[in-house]
């Protein structure tokens, strides 16, 4: 059995995490940790995991956590995983960081775009970029694996193929992405009041949203050139999800044989569907699966790509677990094999 713990337990990540380990076969989860509720039983603070996960949490602590277990998951806010994280922890225990700290190979990027301070750039060189789809041959032995983001991993997935295979113009790229609420965490914020939220949509962190760096990062690897892009993100009125909708010039010549070819890379991996009907939140809700298609504008010259995901699922905690999974040698859709429910 493979002991793990988090810290940051009681956030939306990190309580899906604890769902999903919960139903993990190789997993036992030893070491659920949250500063704000310490002492406290998860169940009392979920209740829908009642008789589930009545576990007493306990406090962040990662030099206990690295003692105790074989992987650590931390579930923090921004800057507090790269001031906990060391060689030592890292000999002792896997870190698989679901927040940001890890996931910009640049430090000085990194300090731009989050507003703070990096406290271990020495570690940037040593972590992995845990995309499977992408990354899958990087990830087997690694000690530190970077959590991609919920909009990036969306963003990267949809339009990865058409970059790599040299089938789009790299400039004039734009991504327009609708989250649900639950991306902007537990906390209590204005903007996430149900009067606030419920009938309206808006637009947010224009020219300025963090997970820029990250998606224009991947996808100037891919294309083998650097890539500025426009990203929009926008608030819905619904709990999970993630809708990315992308727009780009394909170049002279490409058809849409071409495309489909491009995107049969994924056809053998677990968690992408590639579909014909543009894809709907719905039907990828609770799932690590992404759903992705794409439309061919004619008359514009201009390729369509969109994809859908869960942003507490495949875009943080299952693809989490996701990496836990390939770097213990389990099967990789282990605990994850979920399909949406019904009704959606």
């Amino acid at each position: 059995m493979v002991k793990a713990a988090i810290l940051g337990a009681t956030g939306y990540a990190g309580a899906e995490l604890v769902r999903l380990l919960s139903g993990h076969g190789d997993v036992e989860l030893v070491y659920p940790a949250s500063h704000s509720y310490a002492g406290k039983k998860f169940s009392d603070i979920y209740p829908g995991m009642r008789g589930v996960a009545d576990m007493v949490l306990r406090e962040d602590d990662i030099e206990k956590a690295a003692e105790e277990a074989d992987v650590i998951f931390l579930a923090l806010p921004a800057g507090l995983a790269s001031a906990m994280v060391t060689g030592d922890i890292l000999r002792k225990a896997v870190v698989i960081d679901i927040g940001a700290d890890y996931r910009l190979h640049d430090r000085a990027v990194y300090e731009k775009w989050y507003k703070t301070e990096h406290h271990s750039p020495e570690l940037l060189a040593y972590a992995v970029y845990g995309l499977p789809e992408i990354h899958r041959d990087r990830i087997p032995g690694s000690r530190l694996i970077a959590n991609p983001g919920c909009y990036t991993t969306c963003s990267i997935l949809t339009l990865y193929p058409l970059l790599k295979n040299r089938l789009v113009e790299t400039s004039g790229i734009i991504i327009d992405a609708k989250s649900g609420t639950s991306g902007s965490g537990r906390g209590e914020k204005l903007g996430s009041l149900f009067c606030e939220v419920n009938e309206s949509i808006k637009p947010y962190g224009l020219v300025s949203h963090r997970h820029t760096p990250e998606i224009e990062q991947e996808l100037s690897e891919a294309a083998g050139e650097d890539i500025a892009l426009q990203f929009t993100p926008h608030l819905v009125p619904m709990n999970r999800g993630i809708l990315a909708t992308c727009y780009a010039r394909l170049r002279s010549g490409v058809t849409e044989s071409d495309v489909r070819d491009a995107y049969s890379m994924y056809a053998s991996e677990p968690f992408i569907r590639l579909i014909d009907t543009p894809p709907e939140t719905r039907f990828v809700k609770g799932t690590n699966t992404v759903d992705i298609s794409f439309r061919i504008d004619g008359r514009t010259g201009n390729i369509i790509a969109m994809g859908a995901i869960d942003n507490l699922v495949k875009g943080a905690a299952g693809q989490a677990v996701q990496n836990m999974n390939i770097v213990f040698g389990l099967e990789e859709t282990e605990g994850l094999a979920a399909g949406a429910g019904m009704p959606f």
